[in-house]
């Protein structure tokens, strides 16, 4: 029997776990799940929690019920590739033939005071203590640093569910540099609507237990701080020996095995995955078709084939404003932009069919179903 150990239990693990499991049934293969909380997290509504929404709790028992995937819960500690073991929290050590390494990234927090004074969308539990604090203001600024996609959307959803609260969005360049300048357009003017205030061009030095401070000196007061400008890979990758990237990512070959330790298969944001057009960056996007070509790539190994290249283009970039808004831009496979976009309630419909397709379609993965459209393999995969 093989164990197929898949350390992580998001998007992209557990599409991983499902698809990795079917595919190696007749192999007689053993899959475990191994994560941290029960809870399965819809990390792609993390900045609706953190506005107050309360969200349906899913188990992940329930989620992998019927896919022959078994569930451990625990925290990993250490993973010794060598040894082929994982060693949990509570002093369990499981061994493994193969492993899937899902477990994601967390905050970069070399920036002076954010470890400390920040508000981060590390796991829910972290991002539940953000909306309890919110909760307890009845006035008062709230700074969102960032502005990426997870920077925006956050800033539109607090100003609209919280108006009594002022949100200024801090970001270096300007929010939504990624989309073409119409879609922009639309994104600033949504920004002005719920009354963010975006200050471009501003560059975060420290974090202050009430505010940040600007390059120049400059401080913005602030009764709560959301940082979302970067995010790192665990230590526990570098520290197992596992070849890694600048910022922590496992680094993998064409078929998404490290190129250090190919016993180990990394997907999603925890992979360094090289495409013609460069490096992938992290968005569940890209994270589930990663996860499907590493259980692909692990069954075709166990089946005695030789497994086809990774590939993968980008196909959109969906951007919520709060409930009652969103702005879609399509892209090329690179992720630059293309003239056409979506916007207002025909863009507010495709970002909710986004944002909760994955769970109705792990049901089809389980049926050894692939639905393109839900998972972004449009984009090339072969």
């Amino acid at each position: 029997m093989t164990d197929i150990l898949v350390l992580g239990g998001g998007y992209t693990g557990v599409a991983a776990a499902i698809r990795v499991a079917h595919r190696t049934r007749s192999t007689g293969a053993r899959v475990t799940l191994v994560n941290a909380s029960p809870r399965f997290t819809e990390r792609l509504r993390l900045h609706q929690t953190a506005a107050g929404e309360r969200l349906a709790d899913h188990a992940l028992t329930d989620v992998l019920a019927g896919s022959g995937v078994e569930f451990a819960q625990g925290r990993v500690t250490a993973l010794d590739p060598v040894r082929r073991q994982v060693s949990l929290g509570d002093g369990r050590t499981l061994g493994y033939d193969k492993l899937i390494y899902a477990l994601g990234t967390v905050t970069d927090a070399t920036v002076p005071g954010v470890a400390e004074h920040a508000h981060v969308y590390d796991d829910y539990a972290a991002t539940v203590r953000l909306s309890e604090h919110l909760d307890t203001l009845t006035s008062g600024t709230v700074i969102v640093a960032g502005g990426g996609l997870t920077g925006v959307e956050s800033a539109a959803e607090l100003a609209e569910a919280r108006p009594h609260l002022h949100v200024v969005l801090l970001t270096r360049g300007r929010p939504g540099s990624m989309m073409s300048t119409g879609a922009r357009a639309y994104l600033d003017r949504a920004l002005e609507r719920l009354g963010v205030e975006v200050r471009a061009g501003a560059d975060i030095t420290k974090v202050l237990p009430d505010g940040v401070e600007l390059a120049g000196g400059e401080l913005i007061h602030s009764d709560a701080t959301l940082w979302t400008t970067g995010t790192r890979g665990l230590p526990l990758a570098a520290e197992s020996g596992l070849t890694v990237d600048e910022r922590g990512r496992i680094v993998v070959d064409r078929v998404l095995r490290s190129v250090s330790h190919p016993d180990v298969y990394a997907v999603g944001d925890a992979a360094a995955v090289t495409q013609k057009f460069g490096v992938m960056h992290g968005t569940c996007q890209g994270g589930i078709p990663t996860g499907l070509g590493a259980a692909d790539s692990l069954a075709a190994t166990l089946l005695g084939r030789t497994p086809p290249p990774f590939r993968f283009g980008y196909v959109h970039q969906p951007v919520s404003l709060g409930r009652r808004d969103a702005v879609i831009q399509f892209t090329h496979p690179d992720d630059s932009p293309r003239r056409w976009y979506l916007t207002g309630r025909a863009a507010i419909a495709y970002k909710e069919t986004v944002s909760s397709s994955p769970l109705p379609q792990f049901k089809l993965l389980k049926r050894g179903l692939v639905p393109v459209w839900a998972f972004g393999l449009t984009a090339g995969r072969s």
